[in-house]
């Protein structure tokens, strides 16, 4: 079996039987692409059968020394999926990376940006522009809705249920959920559409996806980047933010002021609550006021 077959039905399985969405299907890929690249540059001439766990040691060494801790587990997780599928499909009788361990790493507080950094990075963008009502409505959405960036750039206007106050979001794996949407998101939203995107012309096949870029098509995840980024440098915000950035802020800014973890898991779209949890760590002063405020000998 070559390696390119290897990875190929890795990827179908990983769709099909798990799944997955397309983005974790490439992260996967690439997971398997750097132990690839490593025995080819090192002419080594095992496929994905007879490899054994001395190689994929080296491998693991070797990329121990330019990716951090966190990355270097990342790809002990994707090549271990790997070998299982492989066994699963019965072209192995071992996972040659079972005694290879990841490397202990701390759980990563996510970054937040305040209340009043929000309203000036919103506050900041250029409405004189053709392209403003689109950004601030998309910005207000990521905050607001607590969207992924991949959430925001699928959001299809048969998504948006105003009457009911919710929106329909499509997450990892394509599941889909229902999420909260206040009115000044509706109304700057309502702006967009009524204002800007009915003016433009609209592509073929994006007549239903809600934000569109200058050529009336669907925007990449580099374009909400790079949008963030240049209105970060234009306040001199000090902190290096991403879309990321939006949707940690809206989970930390709904537990400060009160809202349960169960429901910002459901908002949020995690599968399990102790992905949640983290924003408990975030923002301790919380845990001391549920404590002050429920328990009986307070």
């Amino acid at each position: 079996m070559k390696w390119e077959q290897a990875l190929q039905d890795f990827g179908h399985y990983l769709k099909i039987e798990r799944g997955l969405a397309e983005n974790s299907i490439i992260n996967y890929r690439q997971d398997v692409e750097k132990l690839v690249f490593f025995i080819n540059h090192h002419n080594i001439t095992d496929d994905p059968i007879q490899i054994q766990k001395e190689t994929v040691q080296q491998f693991i060494y070797e990329i121990a020394q330019i990716v951090n801790p966190r990355s270097q587990a990342r790809i002990i997780s994707g090549l271990k999926s790997f070998f299982n599928y492989l066994i699963f499909e019965d072209y192995r009788k071992d996972n040659p990376m079972d005694l290879i361990e990841s490397p202990k790493i701390g759980r990563k507080l996510p970054d937040t940006l305040s209340e009043a950094e929000i309203n000036e990075l919103i506050g900041s963008i250029d409405l004189s522009k053709t392209e403003g009502e689109r950004n601030r409505a998309m910005l207000e959405t990521l905050y607001g809705c607590g969207l992924r960036v991949s959430e925001l750039i699928g959001l299809r206007i048969s998504d948006l249920y105003f009457d009911e106050d919710f929106i329909k979001v499509t997450g990892k794996g394509d599941k889909q959920r229902f999420v909260p949407i206040s009115p000044i998101n509706k109304k700057y939203i309502s702006i967009y559409r009524n204002e800007v995107r009915v003016h433009q012309k609209i592509q073929k096949g994006f007549e239903d996806i809600l934000f569109l870029n200058r050529r009336g098509r669907q925007l990449t995840r580099a374009m909400i980047f790079t949008i963030i980024k240049q209105l970060a440098e234009k306040i001199e915000l000090g902190k290096s933010i991403s879309p990321h950035t939006f949707r940690h802020s809206f989970a930390t800014h709904l537990l400060q002021n009160g809202a349960d973890l169960r429901a910002i898991q459901q908002m949020l779209g995690h599968e399990s609550i102790t992905t949640t949890e983290v924003y408990v760590h975030v923002d301790r002063t919380h845990l001391a006021e549920v404590m002050n405020k429920y328990h009986p000998r307070k």
